[in-house]
């Protein structure tokens, strides 16, 4: 019998098209009682229309612990190579690219 508490081995396939990553410079963020969707762009220089290029859905839960798991990697990313500098106008919340906390509203 397994012991429920013993830590469970996951064997996780990473694919060459998947391996090459999707570059992104701007996510769009909405959510509803159910689920919180991340929808990943990017926005090009005189391009005034931007594309999804991933869209990523998840448990209000498992948000939370992406989150957690972010803020975690963002703080040991900081003590090994320095503070991660934001550029524009962060409290005005116009910030280029990945909106700031209270920026989840949808863009049309």
């Amino acid at each position: 019998m397994n012991d429920p508490m013993q830590p469970q081995q996951i064997s996780i396939e990473l694919g060459e098209k998947e391996a090459e990553g999707i570059y992104s410079n701007l996510a769009i963020i909405t959510h509803s009682p159910a689920e919180f969707v991340i929808d990943f762009t990017r926005v090009l220089p005189g391009v005034p229309k931007a594309k999804v290029f991933a869209r990523i859905v998840m448990t209000p839960q498992h948000t939370k612990m992406l989150d957690a798991a972010l803020r975690d990697n963002i703080e040991k990313y900081e003590k090994k190579f320095g503070e991660i500098k934001l550029v524009g106008d962060v409290a005005g919340g116009q910030l280029f690219g990945f909106q700031p906390p209270g920026g989840g509203e949808k863009i049309n």
